[in-house]
């Protein structure tokens, strides 16, 4: 896939920082032949990249904003890869207006439920407890707060700041989205140390 990002497409810095270890993450995890449905997939640049490293993998791009379903699709032209599908509109805080793909087996969310309101965690649970076919995984990466565990300083202000510009955003404590997860039917199946201070929680639908 390119490298820079192709003309109409948006580009972060933290993809390039985060795209490696969430890749790790998932690789061991995702059988051959896997469907993965990517929810809230922003720019594009991690459904292009992680399409690409995993050739066995179908990933399947989704996001609400229109602008961002143009550059997912501007980055998708430019990667040429047949396991790569075209994005699709995708609410996830309604579950009940997600598009029907077919055969789901992983659900992977990349920075969404800290800056999106908390009903949109629960969309994105109900949701992938409804597709995930049995024995499926919800992966959700991302800054989290936990109980017994020292905040680093970055996520503290990341957290203020993010609830100085919506009173509805900020860093999820671990312990209520495993809660969530569970009324749910899916088990907290790992807990993984990222980066930068984040984490990626692994959810199995048993």
């Amino acid at each position: 896939m390119n490298v820079s990002p192709p003309p109409g497409a948006r580009t972060s810095p933290s993809t390039a920082r985060n795209r490696e270890p969430i890749l790790a993450a998932l690789a061991p995890r995702l059988p051959d032949g896997a469907r993965v449905l990517e929810i809230a997939s922003g720019a594009g640049e991690h459904a292009a990249f992680l399409a690409a490293a995993l050739p066995q993998v179908h990933w399947l791009p989704t996001d609400n904003d229109a602008g961002a379903r143009d550059s997912i699709a501007a980055w998708r032209a430019a990667a040429a890869l047949p396991n790569l599908g075209a994005p699709l509109a995708l609410d996830a805080a309604d579950p009940a207006s997600w598009p029907q793909v077919g055969r789901i087996d992983a659900v992977v969310c990349i920075n969404m439920i800290h800056i999106s309101p908390w009903s949109a965690a629960e969309g994105l649970f109900a949701g992938a407890a409804e597709r995930l076919s049995a024995g499926g995984r919800l992966f959700c990466y991302g800054p989290f707060l936990e109980h017994g565990v020292v905040t680093a300083p970055s996520n503290l202000a990341f957290d203020e700041n993010l609830r100085s510009r919506d009173s509805r955003w900020g860093l999820r404590q671990v312990e209520a989205v495993a809660a969530l997860a569970a009324s749910y039917g899916l088990r907290l199946e790992a807990r993984l140390d990222m980066p930068a201070n984040n984490l990626m929680l692994v959810f199995a639908k048993d």
